[in-house]
């Protein structure tokens, strides 16, 4: 069996919640937007993502973490999802459906260069399959 190794690591761009940090600059006279904008900035940055040549993993909290993780050979869809406010800053949403019952969608948001990185992963989900001899059939 192959070691595994990590394709990609990130976060969400910061950019996602800019309307929020807007709004909390412009009405930072009142403390609690304020407090409310930079709790959304570090729950933000807490939030990380893993893809590596056998599964996903997106690890969320602060204070207490939560770590998900979706085997890729369970991988069955991608989605690229461009909001108009996202492209403007060349950032998307990949949304993986999968036959993980613990997690059946996933969502990887405020992606940097997200077309790539869903072509990449696409790669690696065919490479696992191919490597644990799985394949999907859809039943109608």
């Amino acid at each position: 069996m192959d070691d595994e190794q990590t394709i990609w690591e990130g976060s969400s761009s910061q950019w996602l919640h800019f309307p929020v940090y807007l709004l909390c600059g412009l009405l930072s006279v009142l403390v609690v937007p304020l407090i409310y904008g930079i709790a959304r900035w570090i729950q933000n940055r807490c939030r990380r993502y893993t893809i590596t040549t056998q599964r996903i993993r997106i690890a969320t909290g602060v204070f207490s973490r939560k770590t998900d993780e979706v085997e890729l050979y369970r991988v069955t869809d991608y989605r690229l999802v461009e909001p108009f406010w996202q492209r403007m800053f060349g950032l998307g949403n990949i949304v993986v459906s999968s036959s993980d019952d613990a997690n059946p969608t996933v969502s990887l948001e405020g992606i940097r260069n997200a077309a790539a990185l869903r072509d990449e992963l696409r790669k690696h989900v065919e490479a696992c399959r191919d490597r644990k001899r799985v394949r999907v059939s859809e039943l109608e």
